[in-house]
């Protein structure tokens, strides 16, 4: 089995190669991310693995489809930047559901907690022989009330961390679990009370056409003055500009983020000696209450072994003829149980089953 690999970085590279001793797949790494351009790489090649950044498009679709590709295998869990429905009939899609939502979850506390006390900033100056504490104000989670959008793993994760600091939780969740609100001690409630009774927000949820721009000036109108903010989903939760406008207002305090709206040109790449170009992650930048990683929420030693571990089981499935477990469902784009893979045994996928 050949697979093309595609946005290849040296830390993928080493835990895939470990990983791949015990499949013996082909597998050809290429450095450029997947495009309309770099699509024909990918001839002669049944498997083109992709990440969260590489463009699956109809057209890129078209051109692998012709070239002999069969799998898509995302070594990730979004999925937002592919265009399954058109791959039906066409290429399969599968994807890592779940890698490490501990590291996902730990490092939105990072974020708040650098934030609230930041410890950023304190570096910086203890570094030039600064020792002043002046603007270095922080406050006492404790008592305080986090709202978190979104109450899958990672989400559930995060709330007992966030529990375990003494703050009050609300959630939002379009299929709520009230056996986990109960077992974990929080409350499941509408995005407007999430809105205005939080001092931080925190974003757990996929981007759908429903989330997209979840948060936006209405939304941002509806919080709680110097809410802090924090996304380590998919940067298009937010509509940028109006997060900028919050910031500027102060109706926004502080904000996290681990993504952002048009990521893919820079993220996981090396731009120290050049400008960046992008005005809006410019002025981002430029915000002293503004803390921004660039998408290493999963980067844990867990997560990249689970990655590849999975990866190359979903491609084993493929080569051995199996159902493959982790399928993007045609139909609703969801994994079970809010598909109808777990209400009637059949999932509307690419791989029809009986």
């Amino acid at each position: 089995m050949k697979i093309a690999f595609f946005d290849s970085k040296p830390y993928d590279i080493e835990s895939f190669n470990t990983t791949n001793k015990n499949y013996r797949f082909e597998i050809k790494y290429f450095k450029p991310k997947l495009t309309i351009e770099t699509a024909i790489l990918a001839k002669g090649y049944k498997v083109v693995c992709v990440f969260v950044n590489d463009t699956l498009n109809k057209e890129v679709i078209d051109i692998l489809h012709t070239n002999g590709t069969q799998v898509i295998a995302l070594r990730c869990a979004g999925y937002n930047n592919v265009d399954f429905k058109y791959s039906f009939n066409k290429i399969m899609v599968v994807r890592v559901p779940a890698y490490s939502p501990y590291a996902v979850a730990e490092h939105a506390v990072a974020l708040i907690m650098g934030l609230n006390r930041k410890t950023h900033k304190a570096y910086n100056r203890t570094r030039e022989n600064n020792f002043s504490i002046n603007g270095l104000l922080g406050f006492d989670l404790n008592n305080k009330t986090c709202g978190i959008i979104g109450t899958g793993k990672i989400g559930i994760i995060l709330v007992k961390i966030m529990k375990g600091f003494g703050m009050k939780v609300l959630a939002y969740d379009p299929f709520p679990n009230e056996n986990l609100a109960n077992t974990h001690g929080f409350t499941y409630t509408n995005l407007d009370e999430i809105y205005s009774e939080s001092d931080v927000i925190s974003l757990h949820c996929p981007l759908t056409k429903d989330t997209q721009h979840l948060i936006n000036a209405e939304s941002i109108k509806k919080m709680k003055k110097g809410v802090m903010l924090i996304n380590t989903s998919r940067g298009q939760l937010v509509d940028t500009k109006a997060l900028v406008k919050g910031l500027k207002s102060g109706r926004v305090g502080s904000a996290g983020l681990d993504v952002y709206e048009e990521e893919s040109e820079f993220f996981f790449e090396d731009f120290s000696d050049k400008i960046v170009s992008d005005d809006v992650l410019a002025r981002l930048l430029s915000f002293n209450n503004v803390l921004i990683t660039s998408h290493q929420a999963f980067f844990t030693r867990e997560a990249l072994g689970n990655i590849a571990n999975t990866t190359l089981g979903n491609i084993q499935e493929y080569s051995d003829g199996k159902i493959l477990t982790n399928e993007i469902c045609y139909k609703c784009g969801q994994k079970p149980p809010h598909c109808d893979k777990e209400k009637t045994g059949k999932c509307f996928n690419n791989r029809k089953q009986s």
